[in-house]
């Protein structure tokens, strides 16, 4: 099954029919990338996603195929093309021998429902870690073996055990464990420095509440009250359980902390509306 979701894509720049889309050009050879979240026709956090693109580009001693406003350019083609105004966006930069290749496209938006929302989620634990968390880079493998075992569990998302027996963070999720009026989250070392974890970081430290840095040993998750995930696409979300354990989602933290964070994804949407300029920049 195509991984581009509407009738078109870009490719290098280029707007495409959506049926010559091709997910071997997302998953053989070694792709950089980036999932941002569009909300009424506009990505939210754009140049914070792209910060951390460049930096895992620059990492991999890759050179960016095409520039941020290029980038900015093509996906507001890109939408007006579709008509696709809620949904994730996609941005790839695929390097290979045979020619390298950046790809722009919409993928199937699988939201959080109202319920979700209000109830919380399931989760399980999954013993394995990545090689490079800090990197941005697609693990086809890890990300296949996790999808197929959340299938299994009917669960919304997988926690990462490491070696150690700690959790680092969510398959495609960081992790808050609440306690007493604290939060407790993995070091940055230990994670993906996710952009929605970011903003909700900022939002803690302005707002005085208190905040931990260090990952929870599995066998000890029970001390908890409560358990929350960020991400592109949940953005502030309750854990319900986590296997067999059961956790409270009825906490006014997590429900403020949502809030105060929807208050930076509107100030993003003005931000990325204002005039940009324009031109392209590719480096093929």
């Amino acid at each position: 099954m195509s991984e581009c979701y509407g009738n078109s894509f870009i490719r290098n720049g280029e707007l495409t029919p959506g049926v010559l889309f091709s997910n071997a050009e997302v998953y053989e050879g070694e792709s950089v990338y980036e999932v941002i979240r569009m909300m009424n026709g506009t990505p939210l956090f754009f140049d914070d996603h792209m910060e951390r693109m460049e930096n895992s580009v620059a990492y991999h001693g890759r050179t960016m195929l095409a520039s941020r406003q290029a980038m900015a350019d093509d996906l507001i083609r890109l939408r007006k093309d579709s008509g696709i105004k809620e949904a994730n966006l996609k941005i790839v930069h695929n390097f290979k021998e045979s020619g390298n290749t950046y790809l722009l496209y919409f993928i199937e938006p699988l939201y959080p429902t109202p319920q979700q929302y209000r109830d919380g989620v399931n989760t399980i634990l999954y013993h394995a870690e990545r090689e490079n968390p800090g990197v941005k880079v697609i693990n086809h493998r890890l990300r296949s073996s996790i999808y197929h075992r959340l299938i299994a569990t009917n669960a919304y998302e997988a926690l990462l055990v490491d070696s150690d027996g700690f959790i680092t963070e969510g398959s495609r999720s960081n992790i808050f464990f609440l306690s007493e009026g604290k939060l407790f989250t993995a070091p940055d070392s230990k994670v993906l420095g996710g952009i929605t974890r970011k903003h909700v970081l900022d939002i803690c430290r302005a707002n005085n509440f208190q905040i931990r840095f260090e990952c929870i040993h599995f066998e000890t998750i029970h001390k908890f009250e409560s358990v929350f995930m960020t991400g592109t696409s949940p953005m502030v979300l309750s854990v319900r359980r986590i296997d067999d354990i059961a956790f409270s989602t009825e906490n006014p933290l997590i429900r403020r902390l949502l809030e105060l964070y929807m208050v930076r994804v509107r100030e993003s949407i003005s931000a990325f509306r204002r005039p940009r300029g324009t031109g392209r920049s590719a480096k093929k």
